[in-house]
């Protein structure tokens, strides 16, 4: 008696299995390496955002504590000349939502000192300017000396300027 081993249909499918197993695997290692570079990514931003919002509320406490005061009555007001000196391409940008600010830098030495923090200092914003940086000071009557404050900064991968705001009052 002769032993006669006929082809099964099911030949090959355990390589198919094994080519489909590794087909997923594979696909799943790429999407966990796309997520580490978004996490990175995403990680930097919120560094940068930080950064921007430390350096915003610097300035806002630095104006507060050096800014002249003056006697009023019973009370001591801000004086609205030195406030004035804090002033930092105040005027609008060019456009809306630009960094393009206008008017003139600040001569004063707090405010130049900031700036050079920002731009060159320790730990500097990527792309970030003198002119990419404003200090608006309204002092209209019912401005209440509001100090906006803008930084803005561009990281080596974005396409766009990203700018932090701060509106403090100055009493």
């Amino acid at each position: 008696m002769q032993l006669i081993i006929k082809p099964s249909s099911h030949e090959g499918f355990f390589m198919l299995e094994a080519l489909v197993a590794i087909l997923i695997f594979s696909l799943g290692i790429l999407g966990l390496v796309a997520m580490g570079s978004v996490a990175i990514s995403a990680q930097n931003d919120a560094q940068y955002r930080t950064e921007a919002a430390n350096y915003a509320s610097d300035i806002a406490g630095q104006i507060l504590l050096n800014v002249d005061r003056i006697p009023s009555g019973t009370t001591t007001i801000v004086n609205p000349a030195t406030l004035a000196t804090f002033a930092h391409y105040a005027s609008a940008p060019t456009s809306a939502g630009s960094c393009a600010f206008g008017g003139s830098a600040s001569s004063n030495p707090v405010v130049t000192a900031w700036v050079n923090s920002i731009t060159s200092g320790s730990h500097p914003m990527p792309g970030a300017t003198a002119a990419n940086l404003q200090i608006s000071i309204n002092q209209a009557a019912t401005g209440f000396n509001q100090a906006t404050i803008t930084v803005c900064w561009k990281a080596p991968s974005d396409l766009a300027m990203r700018q932090h705001t701060l509106i403090s009052f100055i009493n």
